[in-house]
């Protein structure tokens, strides 16, 4: 049983920590984000593992962890304010051509990574071709073009 809840307290810590660091490290991978990546999946194998390394230890995290992940996704159906704390909402960072710049700075995003993203996605190259630009929850940008861009 002991190992049932250790795995839901890494999951739980792991799901608020992912969630405060923001969407921006879900879409965009430094070296440095995935030297981290590296770091907490080996401590959080530990953490979860303890001393014991049974092939039976291990499907019964794997199965604690799956069904942990799958009532969190009822949950979420269930309330759009559990959804929204859990996942946040999508983030305007340029509004009809004008950065925000209190939403860029929050998301950690800067302009060369929406006008990336413009070129991308539309082919467009400055800012005043962008109706708006989002930080979806997913961490993706998606970028809509003002008519005639």
């Amino acid at each position: 049983m002991e190992t049932v809840f250790r795995g839901l307290a890494v999951y739980l810590v792991l799901l608020i920590v992912t969630r405060f660091s923001g969407r921006r490290s879900m879409a965009q991978v430094t070296p440095f984000d995935f030297v981290l990546l590296l770091i907490i999946a080996e401590t959080t194998q530990q953490a979860l593992l303890g001393d014991d390394f049974s092939v039976t230890n291990a499907f019964v995290l794997i199965v604690t962890l799956f069904t942990a992940d799958i009532l969190l996704s009822y949950v979420k159906q269930w309330s759009s304010s559990a959804a929204l704390l859990i996942d946040g909402s999508p983030t305007v960072l340029v509004s009809r051509g004008r950065p925000d710049p209190e939403a860029l700075r929050r998301s950690r995003v800067n302009i060369a990574d929406i006008l990336e993203a413009a070129r991308q996605q539309h082919g467009l190259m400055r800012l005043d071709q962008i109706e708006f630009a989002v930080l979806e929850v997913g961490g993706n940008l998606s970028i809509i073009p003002r008519d005639g861009s």
